[in-house]
C-alpha cells in the first residue's frame, strides 16, 4: 500500500514521508519510535524543575502577558495548579499560533523544560493542550519518531494513530519461531508493533522493544552462524603438521622470551592449521603487543609443510614495515620473503613473481598489488590480511582464491571492544594478545588546554634538539571544517612562526598515494624533524625515533582513536610523550581516561560505552552497523541469548527449511550477505 493511500497523508506530506524512506504503509509500520514523551501525569508546581528534563504541568490561567521584542512574540501565562501554587508558562519565538489564544480562567496542560528562577518555575512550552473547565487531565505516552525539518514527529504520530488498525493488519511474518517467542514470554509480532506505536505504559513499550531487538540480534547471529557453518563444511584446507620443536626453535632465535599471550595465540592458530577446515581467525593485539611475531609463527608452520604464505596490508608503507620485521624473524629458518607493490620496478617485480610461482619464496608481502593477474603461487596455504576492515569482502576473497582453500589469519591493531567483537566478528574465531612484552617504555600522557600550546611546542623543540622526531596531528585538512584546527594552516603557521629552523612535513588524505608514501618514507628515514598530519598516520606507522605525539582538538576524537595515535610513539628505548590539546572551555574528563590507562581494550570498552557502536570508526562492519534498535552495550545479554538461539536453530535446520523458520529466512533472504547461502541451500 502506497503511503499516499493512508488517511491524513496528502501529496505534499507523502513526498516528505518518502524523503525519510517511508514509501509504503508497511514501511511506516516498521518506522518505530525511538523514545516516548510521558504525558500521563502532571508534576505539582512545587516540584517542577527537579528532573532536568521535560515535564508536564496542569493549571488554571490567572494572568496573560503578550509582547513583541525584536520581531519575536513572547507569551507568558501565570497559572496555579490544583494545590494553588503559581508557575509560569512561556513561549518565545514567532508564535503566531499562540498569540491571542489564551484568556484568564482557561485550564491548560503544558509540557516543556523548566527553569527555576526567584519568582518560581517557568515551563518553556514545547506542547500544550486546552482542557475543559472541570475536565480531569488524562495524559498518554506520546511516541517520538525520527523526523525531518519539514515533517515533524507530531505529524508522523498523527498519521500512525489514525491508521494504526490498518497498519497492524500489514505486520510481516514473525522472524521468531513460535516456540522461541513463547519461551521468552513474547506476545505476537502484531501486538509488539501496537505496543511500540501506542503503548499504555513505559514497561509495555520496553518489552516490545526487547522483542524487536532480540529479532534483530537473532538475524545477525543466524547470518554469522550460516557463514561459519558453510566454512566448517569445507574440508579441503591443507592439514598442517606442526613440528613439536617449532616453538622452541623460534624462541631460540629471539633475544627475548615470548609473552604468555603470544604463546597462547600461536597455539590457537596452530590448532586451526592442524584441521582440514579453513582457518578464519582474527588476531587482535594492542599497539606493540607482538602480532608480527605471532604471524611469523604461522608462516613458519606453513613453510614446514611446504606451503607458501601471503600477507596483504592496506598501504605500501605498512607492507614494507611488515616485510622488514618478518625478514629477520624468518631468516634463521632460510625462508625467502618477496615484496609485491604497485610502485615496484618491472625487473624487481618480475623476479619476485618468478620466485613466488616457482615456490622459491615462502612469503609474499604486498598491497592490493597481490590481487592482480600474474601474481601466482606454487602452493598458497596461508593468507594473512592486516587491518582487514580496510579491505572489501571481494578483495579478501580474491587473495584466498590464489590458493586452494587456504587458511586465513586476519590481523588488527585496533582494539575492538569485546562486546562488539562478539557480533561484528561472530563468524570468525578471535585471538587476543592482551599482554605487552616486558620492558617497553611507557608513553607519558598529558592533557593540556589550548592556551598552553606554546609549552607543548617547546617540548617538541627540546626532543628534536636531542635528535628525536615528532608528530602533530590536526583533525581537519583545510580551514572552515566545523571550526576545527586545519593541518594545512597549522603547518604554515609552524613553518613561519614556531619551527622555522626545523625540517617540517605535511601529510593528509587529499594527497596522491605516491606523494603520501614519499612524505612518510622521508619521515621514516629521519629526513624530517616534525610531521604535521591528519589521522592518516593512525595505524601501523612504526618510527622508533619519534618520541612526541601532539593531538590538537583532542576532544573531537574517540578514545580508541586517540589511543591508536598515542601508539605511534614509545616504539624505541627513549622516553616518549603524548599530549592531548583541548579548548580552554572544554573539560578534560574523557581525556583523563587515557591518562589513567594504557590498556587498549579497556579504553575501547570505555569508548563503546560513551559513544555507542555506530560511531566506532574503522571497527564496524556490515551487520552490527545496521542495527535499528539494538545497542550492543545496553542489550548485550539479549544478544547473547539470541546468539545461543541462532546456534541451536542452524545446528538443527541449516537450510532454515522448516515452516517455523520461514519468517527468519525471509529476513535473511533480504540481506545480501546471507542471501546466497540461503538460496544455495
Amino acid at each position: 500500500m502506497d503511503i499516499a493511500e493512508l488517511s491524513g497523508v496528502g501529496p505534499k506530506s507523502a513526498a516528505l514521508f518518502r524523503e525519510l524512506g517511508i514509501e509504503t504503509a508497511e514501511a511506516l509500520l516498521d518506522y518505530l519510535p525511538f523514545r516516548y514523551d510521558d504525558l500521563r501525569f502532571p508534576t505539582p508546581a512545587l516540584r517542577l524543575g527537579e528532573t532536568g528534563g521535560e515535564e508536564n504541568a496542569v493549571g488554571l490561567v490567572v494572568a496573560v502577558k503578550e509582547r513583541r521584542v525584536r520581531g519575536l512574540e513572547i507569551v507568558e501565562l501565570q497559572l496555579h495548579d490544583d494545590a494553588g501554587t503559581l508557575f509560569t508558562a512561556k513561549w518565545i519565538g514567532r508564535n503566531r499560533y499562540v498569540v491571542g489564544r489564551f484568556r484568564e480562567g482557561m485550564r491548560l496542560m503544558v509540557r516543556g523544560r523548566v527553569d527555576r528562577i526567584f519568582s518560581g518555575p517557568v515551563v518553556n512550552v514545547a506542547h500544550y493542550e486546552a482542557l475543559g473547565e472541570n475536565e480531569p487531565y488524562r495524559g498518554e505516552l506520546v511516541p517520538v519518531y525520527r523526523a525531518s525539518k519539514e515533517l515533524a514527529t507530531r505529524k508522523i504520530a498523527m498519521v500512525v494513530k489514525k491508521n494504526l488498525s490498518d497498519l497492524l493488519a500489514l505486520a510481516p511474518p514473525d522472524p521468531l519461531p513460535p516456540a522461541l517467542a513463547a519461551q521468552r514470554g513474547y506476545g505476537s509480532v502484531r501486538e509488539a508493533y501496537r505496543a511500540m506505536h501506542a503503548p499504555q505504559t513505559p514497561q509495555e513499550a520496553e518489552r516490545a522493544r526487547e522483542r524487536f531487538v532480540f529479532a534483530e540480534f537473532l538475524a545477525l547471529a543466524t547470518g554469522a552462524q550460516l557463514r561459519r557453518a558453510e566454512r566448517e563444511s569445507d574440508h579441503d584446507a591443507p592439514v598442517f603438521e606442526v613440528p613439536a620443536s617449532l616453538l622452541e626453535r623460534i624462541e631460540a632465535t629471539l633475544p627475548f622470551a615470548l609473552t604468555g599471550a603470544q604463546r597462547r595465540t600461536i597455539e590457537e592458530i596452530w590448532n586451526d592449521l592442524r584441521r582440514d577446515v579453513p582457518m578464519n581467525r582474527l588476531l587482535q593485539g594492542d599497539v606493540g603487543s607482538g602480532k608480527t611475531l605471532v604471524a611469523a609463527a604461522a608462516v613458519l608452520a606453513a613453510a614446514a609443510n611446504g606451503l607458501q604464505s601471503a600477507l596483504m596490508a592496506p598501504t605500501e608503507l605498512l607492507a614494507w614495515q611488515h616485510a622488514s620485521k618478518l625478514a629477520p624473524l624468518l631468516q634463521p629458518f632460510a625462508l625467502g620473503v618477496e615484496a609485491v607493490f604497485g610502485s615496484q620496478g618491472a625487473r624487481s617485480r618480475r623476479a619476485a613473481l618468478e620466485k613466488l610461482a616457482s615456490g622459491a619464496a615462502s612469503l609474499a608481502v604486498g598491497t592490493h598489488a597481490l590481487l592482480t593477474e600474474g601474481v601466482d603461487f606454487e602452493r598458497l596455504g596461508l593468507v594473512i590480511i592486516d587491518e582487514q576492515h580496510r579491505f572489501g569482502v571481494e578483495q579478501r576473497a580474491r587473495l584466498r582464491g590464489k590458493g586452494s582453500s587456504p587458511h586465513t589469519l586476519h590481523m588488527t591493531a585496533t582494539p575492538i571492544p569485546r562486546t562488539l567483537a562478539q557480533s561484528v566478528y561472530a563468524d570468525l574465531d578471535v585471538s587476543v594478545i592482551d599482554e605487552l612484552p616486558p620492558g617497553r617504555t611507557p608513553v607519558l600522557t598529558y592533557a593540556l588546554r589550548t592556551s598552553r600550546l606554546s609549552l607543548v611546542y617547546d617540548l617538541v623543540r627540546k626532543n628534536v634538539a636531542a635528535g628525536r622526531q615528532a608528530y602533530i596531528v590536526a583533525p581537519a585538512i583545510e580551514e572552515g571544517e566545523n571550526a576545527l584546527t586545519s593541518a594545512i594552516a597549522e603547518a604554515e603557521r609552524l613553518r613561519r612562526d614556531v619551527f622555522a629552523d626545523l625540517r617540517l612535513g605535511l601529510l593528509h588524505g587529499r594527497l596522491a598515494s605516491r606523494e603520501k608514501e614519499e612524505i612518510m618514507s622521508t619521515f621514516v628515514r629521519g629526513e624530517l624533524d616534525v610531521l604535521v598530519s591528519t589521522t592518516v598516520i593512525e595505524v601501523g606507522v612504526d618510527v622508533a625515533n619519534a618520541t612526541v605525539m601532539v593531538v590538537l582538538d583532542a576532544h573531537r576524537y574517540g578514545l580508541a582513536q586517540l589511543h591508536q595515535l598515542r601508539g605511534r610513539v614509545g616504539r624505541g628505548a627513549a622516553s616518549s610523550f603524548c599530549i592531548f590539546v583541548y579548548p580552554d572551555d572544554t573539560d578534560s574528563e574523557r581525556l583523563e581516561i587515557l591518562m589513567r590507562s594504557t590498556d587498549g581494550f579497556e579504553i575501547a570498552d570505555e569508548d563503546l560505552r560513551l559513544r555507542g557502536p555506530g560511531q566506532l570508526s574503522g571497527t564496524i562492519q556490515s551487520g552490527a552497523a545496521d542495527l535499528r534498535l539494538g545497542d550492543l552495550v545496553r542489550d548485550i545479554d539479549v544478544y547473547r541469548a539470541a546468539k545461543a538461539a541462532a546456534e541451536e536453530i542452524v545446528a538443527g535446520d541449516p537450510a532454515l527449511a522448516r515452516s517455523e523458520h520461514a519468517g527468519l529466512r525471509a529476513v535473511l533472504t533480504a540481506q545480501p550477505s546471507t542471501r546466497a547461502l540461503l538460496l544455495s541451500s
